[in-house]
């Protein structure tokens, strides 16, 4: 469709007035990132848009529209996958996208355009979510943040990227900015095994694995550091481990951690059954 796209590293902040060019609209932000979870400056990044009379749009799924309040940051459009924790349940596919005043008139014209429209039991599902959505992320996010400090104890574990802890890249701009986390996080292995990995994936008994996320249910999804290479043009992530992305749910943490206690179990069983085999 004649769109032209720059893509930008997540930790730019204001640098990425730089790429900004004579014909550039729209600013498009996701923060956290759903996989590698940097935290971005939106206000920043906002505030250099704005002098340029871009339009910066945000993924807001992670914050839900809940834990971080875009239009008091600078966005103009916010978007979320309302599949997630809009819903909640794991049983609708929905969207939405919300602006402020000086947009409404554009958004609500392109949508009727492209025949955008939700079904009414779709709309009766999301609404319901809406009514336990903030009892239901601040269970998310007490249970993700005890398996997280669990996590970063674990000697097979190089760093976690969950945006409450210092080892996730911009967690200064979560502290600043949201008032809640959730469930969604990720963290790192020390090495990059795949058989080992598939041993730690295999056998889970309250993880289910599954790219997406926001539901009652406990996921678990491995990313192998070369499918970023070969994937991503800019900001290759600087670990060579395996990155393992958990959607944290409301069940009973200390099941959620007996069971990866039993994957990571698991997992050195290979490593030295490799290291034997050297």
């Amino acid at each position: 469709m004649g769109v032209e796209t720059t893509y930008y590293d997540p930790m730019i902040g204001q640098g990425i007035k730089d790429l900004i060019q004579p014909n550039t609209k729209i600013m498009f932000l996701e923060s956290p990132g759903s996989i590698t979870m940097e935290v971005q400056d939106v206000p920043g990044m906002a505030k250099i848009a704005h002098e340029h009379d871009v339009i910066v749009m945000l993924d807001n799924t992670w914050g839900a529209g809940v834990n971080f309040s875009p239009f008091e940051h600078g966005v103009d459009i916010s978007i979320q996958a309302a599949t997630k924790y809009i819903v909640g349940h794991s049983d609708v596919m929905l969207g939405t996208a919300v602006t402020h005043e000086k947009y409404w008139d554009q958004l609500r014209e392109q949508s009727y355009l492209m025949g955008q429209c939700v079904s009414p039991d779709d709309a009766y599902l999301g609404l319901r979510g809406i009514r336990t959505l903030d009892v239901r992320l601040r269970q998310h996010a007490e249970n993700s943040l005890k398996v997280a400090e669990w996590l970063a104890t674990r000697p097979e574990v190089d760093h976690v990227r969950h945006p409450a802890l210092d080892t996730c890249p911009g967690s200064e701009y979560f502290k600043r900015d949201f008032t809640g986390g959730n469930g969604l996080f990720s963290f790192v292995l020390k090495s990059s095994y795949p058989r080992a990995t598939t041993a730690l994936l295999d056998g889970m008994k309250h993880f289910s694995m599954g790219y997406s996320w926001g539901g009652f249910e406990s996921l678990i999804l491995a990313n192998e550091p070369k499918s970023f290479n070969s994937l991503r043009t800019v900001a290759n992530p600087n670990f060579e481990g395996t990155l393992i992305r958990l959607h944290i749910g409301l069940e009973s943490v200390e099941d959620l951690i007996e069971d990866l206690k039993a994957g990571f179990e698991r997992y050195n069983s290979v490593i030295q059954e490799k290291t034997v085999t050297q």
